[in-house]
């Protein structure tokens, strides 16, 4: 298996434009700013995925994240802002270290369509109670 290119930044081995850090996490520019301003927010911990990161450590990346898109706002005043996550290749997933990106958005810009066309028709109450108590006794306390 290759390097962890994520991993290779946090020890300093690969370069990046770090834009802020804390003891267990790391905020730097992605390479790609299809808009200007694109944070990747990474723990320093090699965790593939949500489902492997400890709640200790998610938290103390996405309050890093909080921080990155305030300084983002007050640094390119974008129209807006999206965090994001994936996990797997299904879920767009191309590094597979845990990662919250910080996306400033400018309308009009392309990025990140939800839905490919309309959105779908809001599913009925009785299915979504169904769906919701198919979920919660997964849930860990």
């Amino acid at each position: 298996m290759a390097a962890c290119p994520f991993c290779e930044i946090a020890a300093g081995r690969l370069p990046a434009n770090v834009v802020a850090q804390t003891d267990h996490a790391l905020a730097f520019l992605d390479l790609r700013q299809a808009i200007e301003g694109h944070v990747l927010v990474v723990p320093r911990q090699h965790v593939e995925t949500i489902f492997d990161i400890e709640p200790g450590l998610a938290g103390e990346v996405m309050r890093l994240g909080v921080r990155v898109a305030k300084a983002l706002r007050a640094a390119l005043q974008p129209a807006g802002l999206n965090l994001w996550q994936s996990n797997g290749a299904a879920g767009g997933q191309e590094v597979p270290h845990f990662h919250l990106h910080v996306q400033p958005r400018r309308v009009g810009d392309g990025l990140l369509r939800v839905y490919a066309g309309r959105p779908p028709a809001p599913a009925s109450r009785e299915a979504l109670d169904a769906l919701a108590a198919r979920i919660r006794p997964f849930l860990s306390p």
